[in-house]
């Protein structure tokens, strides 16, 4: 009997299982090595050796198995959330964006293997683990990737095709990589591979505007973000002539900086708060709290999604986990369903500038700037944004029927003590980074500890043989972030390198000599930026471009990092294509036209908050 086809499916799940398990322990042992540093450095006046550099290369680790299981889940940040074609024109497509985007992903891996070959020598070592082994991770984690491309492709049959076709592209495009890492450095390569190497280069510089333009377009019909920025920073080097092996360069000097072990840790601790049932305690006592003022459930909706997106760093994951119950508790206290979708579309947005955000800290990184000063930067601004969403609220629901519930001094403090758990949350980790007991990193593994302990221990939501369930929840959303985090710092790297930034500055210094008219266009230019692009690839491409011209104008650099992400929350609300106008239309089974009508009113008057923001920039550096 032919059992070849069920082993196969057997070892594939093994790997998908241990996948699995390493990621979820490298981000557990981060944790871990970051609680055993603040108690050791806090208690004992010591700390453990070399902790910073095992957390550092712990997170590049399991920011390429996570991007591999993303690849293998299909969930890479894209900007489509359909094809807008027909069969089988629809499927044509999708077969080139995948070879499109395994070549590319090969071509990343080739950058990667010579980086680590030829960046370290064989005696740079993290604790007994060669650096080289580390840096060989990182095209592993691409070849795995592009393999995924490949093998999601249908029919099956011609995947071994579109693989050397791949494979083919990836050699044009990496010609200069794989020569250097297999010969060493440039002019010692055989004379039959220089002969072959200089076309092949002189070729790819003459196709790299082309292809550009091609990976543009297919950004719109489902090529994964990371592969589009990346690629273009790729292409760009090549034609320019600068050494591809930049790309993994640059990943590898962002994903071991110093910020990045606590975006994963966040991330962590957000996801055990939104699988458990912490949503519906808080909603209970924000309920129970404000619902008997007039229009309180509406302040409930807002402070709960808030709270969610604060932690989980991702308005989407907070329509997602928590539209459906906000959604039925609304509809039943008599709010028509056309007000409550476009509150919920619209208070999923809120929260990113409140810390611990992770476009915050992200900005941050990106910016070059004090994280804790951009968390104390966006408290004030943040809250307006909310006390927006609010009076939005006020006003587009009067005149429905609501019945509000009394108030009841005898339930506050039996909800305010199922719900003490996460109110005390934000609160600690604010408590303890401010007050100078934790960095950043530790606030993040307290964080996840915390909330570990929380809704397994206290509240026994869930049990331990959900933690892997939760754990890859999270690995999905930080693996694509970190991802494009990593490729994109090779675009970033080109447009510095290139002076672009400088040339734009002289350029605007010229053209517009108001501050308030550059305000103006910046929020324009943002809020188009917020229609196309996930927050996370616009800190990364948009951000090295917009810091210098700001300087022009004396705007405080946390001040430009608040009105960047303002515009951004509202650019999740920006028809046609804003995040959250998807993700509502999908949860809450709603026609895209008729969510965009639902929103129109919210988005309009965050629209004011946000220029109240701009202009105001007090607001944001009251607090410094």
């Amino acid at each position: 009997m032919n059992t070849g086809p069920r082993e196969t499916g057997r070892l594939f799940r093994y790997v998908f299982q241990l996948e699995d398990i390493l990621v979820n322990l490298a981000i557990l042992s981060v944790a871990f090595l970051l609680c055993l540093e603040l108690v050791a450095r806090n208690f004992f006046q010591t700390g453990i050796k070399n902790s910073t550099a095992y957390i550092q290369h712990l997170v590049l680790v399991a920011t390429f198995l996570a991007g591999a299981i993303t690849s293998r889940q299909k969930k890479h940040l894209t900007l489509a959330a359909r094809l807008p074609v027909k069969e089988p024109a629809a499927s044509i497509i999708t077969t080139v964006v995948r070879i499109f985007s395994a070549a590319f992903a090969f071509a990343f891996a080739a950058s990667a293997f010579s980086f680590s070959l030829n960046a370290f020598s064989s005696s740079e070592k993290v604790g007994l683990i060669p650096k080289r082994f580390i840096g060989l991770v990182m095209a592993l984690g691409f070849i795995i990737m592009a393999t995924r491309f490949i093998t999601s492709i249908e029919p099956k049959r011609r995947r071994v095709l579109w693989l050397l076709v791949s494979l083919a592209v990836a050699l044009l495009l990496s010609s200069g990589p794989i020569s250097g890492a297999v010969w060493g450095q440039q002019g010692q390569e055989p004379g039959i591979i220089q002969e072959l190497k200089a076309p092949l280069q002189g070729l790819l510089a003459m196709l790299a505007v082309p292809l550009i333009t091609t990976l543009i377009i297919l950004a719109f019909f489902g090529m994964p973000v990371f592969v589009v920025l990346g690629a273009t920073g790729l292409l760009l080097m090549a034609r320019n002539g600068l050494p591809l092996e930049i790309v993994a360069n640059q990943a590898y000097t962002v994903l071991t900086d110093y910020s990045i072990p606590a975006i994963p840790l966040f991330a962590a601790a957000g996801f055990f708060l939104s699988e458990s049932r912490a949503g519906v305690r808080l909603v209970e006592f924000f309920r129970d709290a404000v619902g008997w003022l007039p229009g309180g459930l509406t302040i409930v909706t807002v402070l709960v999604c808030a709270f969610f997106t604060t932690f989980t760093g991702g308005s989407g994951i907070t329509i997602i986990a928590l539209g459906g119950l906000l959604l039925q508790i609304l509809m039943q206290a008599g709010y028509n369903k056309k007000f409550s979708v476009g509150l919920l579309t619209s208070s999923g947005s809120v929260g990113l500038l409140f810390p611990p955000s992770l476009p915050i800290i992200i900005y941050g990184v990106t910016a070059g700037i004090s994280i804790k000063d951009m968390f104390r930067g966006g408290i004030i601004p943040g809250s307006v944004l909310v006390a927006a969403t609010i009076i939005a609220a006020f006003v587009f629901s009067a005149g429905q029927k609501v019945e509000r519930q009394p108030f009841n001094w005898k339930k506050l403090p039996g909800s305010f003590r199922k719900g003490l758990g996460e109110i005390v949350l934000p609160l600690l980790i604010i408590g303890l980074y401010f007050g100078g007991i934790t960095n950043l990193q530790e606030s993040a593994a307290v964080a996840l500890v915390y909330a570990f302990v929380l809704e397994t221990l206290v509240h026994r939501e869930l049990k331990l043989k959900d933690i892997p369930r939760v754990m890859n929840s999270c690995v999905t959303v930080f693996g694509g972030v970190l991802v494009i985090l990593a490729v994109v710092n090779g675009l970033s790297y080109y447009i510095i390198d290139t002076q672009l930034p400088q040339r734009l500055s002289e350029w605007l210094g010229t053209a517009i000599s108001s501050r308030y008219l550059f305000l103006l266009l910046l929020n324009l230019a943002l809020l188009v930026v917020g229609c196309f692009l996930d927050i996370y690839s616009a800190i990364l491409v948009v951000v090295p471009l917009i810091v210098p011209l700001a300087g022009i104008f004396n705007i405080h650099p946390v001040h430009l990092g608040v009105i960047f992400l303002a515009n951004l929350e509202l650019g999740y609300l920006t028809p046609p294509v804003g995040l959250n106008l998807f993700l509502a239309s999908y949860r809450f089974n709603e026609p895209m036209g008729r969510v965009y009508r639902d929103v129109l009113g919210f988005m309009l008057l965050r629209l004011i908050a946000v220029l109240l923001i701009t202009y105001l920039p007090f607001l944001a550096t009251a607090l410094l």
